[in-house]
């Protein structure tokens, strides 16, 4: 979910600050070029949305002649502006000109160049003038324009047992595991309950997307009109648990998809001004935490940063008092654990006693051998001191990331030595 923010520019580093929505970081990133203000607040706010669009629509299509696909998108794209009379420079029409004048004879391009060489002064406009302290990047690039609005999310009246049953369903979904108890009680006050007959559409391929859904109970279909298709097509089908709607709330883009109500249904809505300031922002928080940590793991240290980052974005944490077992051995093992915080330590039975074969601390990992061999846990994990730590189980990293032998094989032989 984050591949527009890569392709939008390098992932800040850790100690840049909280991280905000993938705009607003392309932003912070445009204000640090040696350009005039007049150009970085051009970028921002007329070249970046077209190229986000453009970007979008080719992952969502993925069309098998993407040079072709994109200059039809901008030609679509130019033709409404033009009727809305909003066709300008910084529009995709003005991209497309600039893609057809790229094919111009080299008579005009010399003589602009011939041109260009009898300028003897710098115009005004582009000298960088300083005056007095020092701005930073972002105030002196944007000032007001670009100053986040204190947010108050929306209340939807329930009682304590519906709370109880949002609150138990938000947090076994992926999406909003990296909310505190603050935000998670603000989501859960937000959302909106909505109940559908069958056969109701909730969500119409290519309407703007204001909201998402979190299913309660029922199943949903979802159907995508493809090009040249004169039909539907049925794409995949969501369950309780599940939830949809959110890639047009996270990139700003069109439904890309029908979603229709198999049967009765029981669904939460979520507005998009919520998901963008609660749900998204601890989302990158968490990420932000958590990547520059695993980077310490020995084990993830040949992971990229994409993949480091998704992996962030799995991990759940979990607290073990002193003394707690953590793992217990001949249990089945169906989750890898990485020591945030505290220390721990690994004993096996030998003639019914408990002797210690391991210590860990901050950055170890242990439970590898389980998932790799499918086979019961070899030792108990016990926590010497007050510990926190990172959880992913198997099932949710081979889906982000692929298999995960590939990455734990390379380490186990360290256990033989």
């Amino acid at each position: 979910k984050h591949l527009l923010r890569d392709l939008s520019g390098p992932t800040p580093s850790n100690d840049e600050g909280p991280r905000s929505s993938p705009r607003l970081r392309a932003m912070s990133d445009i204000a640090s070029l040696p350009l005039p203000e007049d150009s970085k607040k051009f970028i921002a706010e007329q070249l970046n949305p077209v190229l986000e669009d453009l970007v979008t629509s080719c992952i969502m299509e993925m069309p098998s002649d993407t040079p072709k696909f994109m200059v039809e998108w901008l030609r679509k794209k130019h033709g409404l502006e033009k009727s809305s009379g909003g066709g300008g420079a910084g529009g995709a029409g003005g991209v497309l000109d600039a893609l057809k004048a790229g094919g111009d004879d080299e008579e005009e391009e010399e003589e602009e160049e011939e041109s260009d060489d009898e300028l003897d002064e710098i115009p005004e406009s582009m000298v960088m003038k300083s005056k007095g302290a020092r701005q930073s990047v972002s105030a002196a690039a944007y000032g007001a324009w670009n100053q986040k609005k204190a947010f108050v999310a929306p209340v939807h009246e329930k009682d304590d047992e519906t709370k109880a049953k949002v609150r138990q369903l938000l947090s076994s979904s992926f999406m909003f595991q990296a909310l505190d108890d603050k935000d998670m009680s603000t989501v859960v006050d937000a959302c909106e309950p909505v109940k559908l007959g069958p056969k109701e559409r909730v969500i119409n391929q290519g309407d703007d997307g204001d909201f998402m859904f979190i299913i309660m109970d029922g199943v949903l279909d979802c159907y995508k009109k493809f090009p040249d298709a004169e039909e539907e097509k049925l794409v995949k089908s969501v369950e309780k648990g599940d939830c949809f709607g959110e890639l047009a709330l996270l990139y700003n883009c069109p439904r890309a998809a029908s979603v229709e109500s198999r049967d009765a249904c029981e669904l939460l809505k979520l507005d998009s001004e919520t998901f963008s300031n609660i749900v998204s922002e601890a989302a990158g928080k968490k990420r932000e935490r958590y990547e520059g940590f695993l980077k310490k793991v020995p084990l993830l240290a040949d992971m990229d940063n994409y993949e480091r980052s998704q992996v962030a974005d799995a991990i759940k944490s979990e607290s073990h008092a002193s003394g707690s077992t953590v793992v217990k051995e001949g249990d089945p093992g169906d989750k890898f654990y990485i020591i945030e915080e505290g220390s721990a330590k690994a004993t096996k039975s030998k003639g019914g006693e408990e002797k210690e074969v391991k210590q860990y601390q901050p950055g170890d990992y242990f439970g590898e051998l389980a998932l790799l061999r499918n086979e019961p846990r070899a030792a108990s994990v016990v926590a010497t001191t007050d510990c926190k730590v990172l959880v992913l189980d198997r099932r949710s990293f081979k889906r982000l990331l692929g298999p995960l032998d590939g990455i734990l094989s390379r380490a186990a032989g360290e256990y033989a030595k």
